[in-house]
């Protein structure tokens, strides 16, 4: 089941792509990780999807990773009328009590939006289709100016791109579809609503090392803590959809590329998300302006691109996965691909865990080794292999099923569980026997094996050797 691809695939399950078999057919199309959205569904349905993802893992003998993607806070306003449209020009107010909305007000049941707005900051309703600008601030009023009207109905969102909330990125539902979550043994946590590195931290807090935590980064504050939000997370989102919604759409490319490539300096693992291939929800073909966006992000070296409505309720869910699996091969297959990649240099730190690393990467491109394997017990040393974007294979061989479940969504990595080694011989010999099993390697091939010693601590990557297939190691 060798992917002969470096992108990952992760692909949203949904109503259409939730059974056994359709699950199984999503994975051998090429989905890497499967991602649950807990706005929808119950416990009991999450529960049978996350059994039916780990009946196919066993059955096809791959590690595949589960995240798990929380709703976080929901901003709306209350109940209207009856549809009214707000024009443009007139005064708008949201009010804190509980009123019955009509053309010219509507319940805004949330304080902390109050206790941050302040004159001149916009307010986007309904997905942004309705900008107001607000003109003054009271404790329990806001008055407003429409400058673009809509028709309005009750409970439609409400975003806030100019202030901080002072919310938590955590609400009830969220901690306890976080605790139901880690208790089925999800590998990833995508954490929505990030404003700010705290918020990552208070998560991790609570998790304690039960999962990895990605940030979904959709909030234009958000970008003013990038570099410490990326410090604190396990991995990223380029969450597009409601970037695009909260900011000038076409500011959305350019910190797409800021994003990735501040995920990637950090050895972070970075997603984009959103509308990748949104018509085939319902056609069975992409346009081409959408083949053009996945293959851009293929470019710009991120480590996965996503799969949202098009396999969670779209029609052709399998097919969509398929796409998205042939423009990855098609783009690193193409001669400008690595010179793309490589403009952006990452530079190790100053640890011997690093300089190993990039020694590996060297050196297995000046011998042309068939592959680079790096032993792991945390994962660390499998993402600064990744980090280096080499053009050679990555194979990370660990002892743990999770680890080797969270490295599933990491650039160029195939992992493979297997016991942990205690010597050097060992090491070499257990791993140039799996570069063969798992097709990477064949009789006289090099390859380059990295590991820590002491054998088993985690995070010490102290030591590299050449190693020829079928030979005693050198």
């Amino acid at each position: 089941m060798r992917r002969n691809r470096n992108v990952k695939v992760l692909a949203t399950l949904g109503p259409t792509s939730s059974n056994d078999k359709t699950i199984r057919k999503l994975f051998e199309a090429g989905a890497d990780v499967f991602r649950l959205n807990m706005s929808h569904g119950t416990h009991e349905e999450v529960e049978a999807i996350h059994k039916a993802i780990r009946s196919v893992e066993l059955d096809l003998g791959r590690p595949v990773g589960i995240l798990a993607d929380l709703q976080g806070p929901k901003l709306r306003i209350g109940v209207m009328e009856q549809d009214v449209v707000i024009e443009e020009g007139n005064n708008f107010q949201l009010v804190l009590s509980n009123i019955m909305g009509d053309v010219n007000r509507a319940t805004l049941p949330h304080k902390e939006v109050f206790e941050a707005l302040k004159p001149d900051m916009l307010l986007l309703l309904d997905d942004g289709k309705i900008r107001l600008k607000v003109v003054s601030t009271k404790t329990d009023i806001i008055d407003t100016l429409v400058l673009v009207g809509g028709v309005l109905s009750s409970n439609k969102g409400v975003s806030v791109p100019d202030a901080i909330l002072p919310l938590s990125s955590l609400t009830k539902k969220d901690k306890k579809d976080l605790e139901f979550c880690l208790g089925l043994g999800v590998d990833w946590v995508a954490l929505s609503f990030v404003q700010r590195a705290a918020d990552i931290i208070e998560t991790k807090k609570i998790i304690g090392g039960r999962a990895w935590v990605m940030a979904k980064l959709e909030k234009p504050r958000a970008m003013e803590h990038l570099d410490e939000i990326i410090s604190v997370s396990d991995g990223i989102m380029v969450a597009r959809g409601d970037l695009g919604v909260e900011l000038p759409i076409e500011q959305v490319p350019g910190l797409q590329k800021s994003i990735t490539r501040a995920a990637r300096r950090a050895g972070k693992p970075v997603v984009i998300a959103t509308q990748m291939l949104e018509s085939m929800i319902k056609a069975a073909s992409p346009t081409r302006a959408e083949i053009s966006d996945v293959a851009t992000a293929v470019f710009e070296g991120a480590d996965a691109v996503m799969l949202s409505a098009e396999s969670a309720i779209g029609n052709y869910p399998i097919a969509a996965v398929s796409m998205m699996d042939r423009v990855a091969k098609s783009v690193e297959s193409d001669p400008q691909y690595r010179s793309i990649i490589e403009r952006d240099e990452t530079r190790p730190e100053t640890t011997s865990a690093d300089a190993i690393t990039l020694a590996a990467r060297q050196v297995a491109e000046t011998i042309d080794a068939a592959a680079i394997i790096c032993y792991t017990n945390s994962g660390s040393t499998g993402l600064r292999a990744s980090r280096e974007r080499p053009n050679v294979p990555i194979m990370v061989l660990t002892p743990s099923q999770d680890t080797a479940r969270r490295m599933a969504l990491a650039w160029g990595v195939h992992c493979v569980v297997t016991d942990d080694v205690h010597s050097f011989q060992e090491m070499v010999e257990h791993a140039t026997v799996i570069a063969i099993n798992e097709c990477f390697a064949v009789l006289n091939n090099q390859v380059i094996i990295t590991a820590g010693v002491p054998f088993g601590s985690p995070g010490n990557t102290n030591v590299l050797r050449i190693a020829t297939i079928g030979s005693t190691y050198q």
